[in-house]
């Protein structure tokens, strides 16, 4: 994964213009400090002071969604684990007053705390939950203020004039508001939108952990296919990490921050985030279309999912060798562009000793085992012996890692010469995927270092040496291949959540 990507924290409030350029453009979160302080609804909707009664004399007769869940204080996002029920606001608002007045008794440490709190709910509609059947913990969530797609969803529309569109957004068109509101402490499960999202502490607190979308293969995200695809499949309170192993490094790129009451946080398309809430926090978010996707024009799509797959697949080949120990030989990197060309992150980073010009970097003729360096000849023997012991290609592949371009080609061509049916098995039988991927990028590296005659003087001997070129380079080309694949797995099991050998279980 990238480096740690650093939430910043903003005192003072910014632009339209500044927003664009400093925070939304780079997709990264921020807390913008106070950011609605100026709202109405931050002095009017306060629970300690007449906020509640507030919100009952304007929308208590309104029926919002509630989410009960048996997993309470923790709510999870699948259809699986949550239920939403029909319930009067003013119901809500009750409980939310009943657990003021026990914390108040409390805190006073009266011992009578009176539990009956006068519900003020018309219990004639036999479709809703009264007072007395709702659980003490439930969530109001994602509870609509204004949508711009189903004005009739927003079943509490009249309190949009108590929410002030903040200054930075300028002239955005939201696709939504929504209310988010909890009695008691809770926990939303880990999850990402597909919008961006700045979401604004009206009262109370909250603790928000956000995780950026290169951390996906750490979260496990549930299939893309599903209804939930967006959420994650750990449970990250109590992980199984025998089931969820890469779960366990999914706090290393993980970043908190707490919100108080005024404070708002932008939240990016694409951006996994668990959020905690206090007792009693009021919450609004505003959700608007970003430019991520907006810009991709359709008849593109197919090109541009090849392309993102393309790049995922070559760092998930970079992993599985730095996996293996082959990530840090001290020699020029190696990357893929997206085009599928190969280049080095610096052509200036060569083994040439000092002083030496590439043009005197010649192929020397004869190449035999007398000419062989103490270095060449220790690399030669390890593969000799790797070849005729018919051990596994991991150790192979890392010998080739750790050597040198240079010192490689000799060795190469030196079994060329002498131990051409060695060199054939070791290309044909002994190199797994892995050790084919190794050895096509020390071609590369080669490559780089010599003259165009030079390398075709190489790879006429190396190639030489086998009784069928074509099945030579045939192998090859299957091996990278099927390291390609092994890779496009990887990534459809991390960032997507398909396993396809499960996939294909399921179809037989």
């Amino acid at each position: 994964m990238e480096e740690r990507i650093e939430v910043k924290r903003y005192e003072e409030l910014h632009t339209a213009k500044e927003f664009e350029s400093l925070i939304e453009a780079q997709n990264v979160p921020a807390v913008l400090c106070g950011c609605i302080k100026n709202w109405r609804a931050f002095s009017l909707w306060n629970p300690r002071n007449g906020g509640l009664d507030y919100l009952q004399e304007r929308v208590g007769s309104s029926v919002v969604e509630a989410m009960v869940s048996s997993s309470a204080p923790v709510f999870y996002g699948d259809l699986g684990s949550h239920q939403r029920v029909p319930l009067p606001f003013s119901t809500f608002l009750d409980l939310c007053k009943k657990r003021i007045h026990m914390q108040t008794e409390q805190r006073h440490q009266h011992l009578d705390v009176d539990h009956s709190v006068a519900s003020q709910t018309d219990n004639t509609q036999n479709d809703y939950l009264s007072l007395e059947d709702v659980p003490e913990q439930i969530y109001l969530a994602q509870v609509p203020i204004m949508n711009r797609d189903r004005q009739d969803k927003a079943q509490l529309g009249i309190l949009r004039e108590d929410i002030q569109l903040p200054p930075i957004l300028g002239a955005k068109e939201l696709s939504s508001i929504n209310l988010w509101m909890n009695n008691a402490q809770s926990r939303s499960s880990t999850h990402y939108d597909p919008l961006h999202n700045l979401l604004c502490i009206v009262s109370g607190r909250k603790q928000v952990v956000l995780w950026p979308p290169s951390a996906s293969p750490s979260l496990y995200p549930m299939p893309i296919y599903g209804e939930a695809s967006n959420h994650s499949l750990v449970a990250l309170e109590n992980p199984d990490y025998s089931i969820y192993p890469r779960a366990e490094c999914s706090m290393e790129f993980a970043q908190k921050v707490v919100l108080e009451a005024g404070d708002a946080l932008f939240i990016p398309e694409g951006w996994f985030h668990q959020v905690d809430s206090d007792d009693l926090t009021i919450a609004i978010n505003l959700w608007w279309i970003s430019k991520t996707i907006s810009c991709m024009v359709e008849h593109m799509d197919a090109y541009y999912l090849r392309r993102i797959l393309r790049r995922l697949i070559d760092k998930e080949m970079d992993q599985q060798l730095l996996k293996l120990g082959m990530g840090d030989t001290g020699m020029c990197a190696y990357k893929l562009l997206n085009n599928g060309q190969a280049s080095h992150a610096d052509e200036n980073c060569s083994q040439m000793p000092k002083g030496m010009d590439l043009k005197e970097k010649r192929l020397k003729e004869g190449n035999t085992l007398l000419e062989l360096k103490p270095a060449a000849v220790q690399v030669l023997h390890e593969l000799v012996s790797l070849v005729h012991s018919s051990v596994s290609a991991s150790p192979a592949a890392k010998v080739l890692w750790d050597v040198e371009p240079q010192i490689l080609q000799n060795v190469f061509l030196a079994m060329a010469s002498s131990f051409p049916r060695t060199l054939e098995a070791l290309v044909l039988h002994v190199l797994s995927p892995v050790g084919i991927e190794v050895l096509t990028r020390k071609f590369d590296e080669m490559d780089e270092q010599v003259l165009e005659k030079d390398r075709s003087k190489f790879y006429e001997a190396f190639y030489g040496a086998f009784d069928d070129q074509t099945a030579a380079m045939n192998s090859i080309l299957k091996g990278k291949e099927l390291f390609t694949q092994q890779a496009f797995k990887n990534v459809l099991d991390k960032f997507v959540g398909v396993n396809l050998e499960s996939s294909k279980a399921g179809f037989r």
